[in-house]
């Protein structure tokens, strides 16, 4: 199952990573750059649907494609904050809220995986919401100038990378939570 279409998929949310970040390097008007970075991270976000429907529709769902789905999405959401950071675009510690966090529900889910209770951390309701104010976040950020002559994405992206944190801690406590009583069983 490493090379069906919704795998492949998946797969160029991984790839598209170096040509996101290249971007900022090419030698064009900043205003070109961001709006190929910005439509670049909205068609490989848009993967992420897309492959999940592809491959429940085609039934290839496969538990690579569960394991890759949600570290490619990691690693694209972590390299696009690592980005806006050095481009001085988002906070540092908006940056280590959401990163430390994502490596700590992996870990968390991989080790609840270990001991049989994968269900207590299953993704939630908060977790989702979280995601998509990111995936909304990310791209107004990246584009930092005025849409439609009316929005400007600095200071929209600006308010919803914060609030994609504090859904980002929100969401950390509640899957730790999930997991305490596992936690504590195993503690003794």
């Amino acid at each position: 199952m490493f090379w069906t279409l919704p795998t492949i998929m998946t797969w160029t949310r991984i790839v598209a990573i170096p040509l996101i970040v290249g971007v900022f390097y090419l030698p064009i008007a900043e205003p070109m750059r961001n709006l190929i970075a910005t439509v670049m991270f909205i068609v490989f976000a848009a993967t992420d649907w897309l492959d999940g429907y592809l491959a429940r529709k085609l039934n290839q769902t496969s538990s690579f494609g569960a394991f890759l789905d949600p570290v490619a999405d990691k690693f694209l959401v972590c390299a696009s904050l690592l980005v806006l950071v050095h481009l001085q675009r988002a906070d540092v510690f908006v940056a280590l809220i959401i990163i430390g966090r994502e490596i700590a529900i992996s870990a968390l889910r991989e080790w609840m995986a270990q001991i049989g209770a994968s269900k207590s951390v299953a993704v939630h309701m908060i977790g989702k919401v979280k995601t998509v104010v990111q995936m909304v976040a990310i791209p107004f950020l990246l584009f930092n100038g005025t849409l439609f002559d009316y929005i400007d994405t600095g200071r929209w992206g600006h308010w919803l990378i914060w609030i994609s944190a504090v859904l980002t801690v929100w969401s950390m406590v509640y899957y730790l939570q999930k997991a305490l009583p596992e936690i504590r069983a195993r503690a003794k």
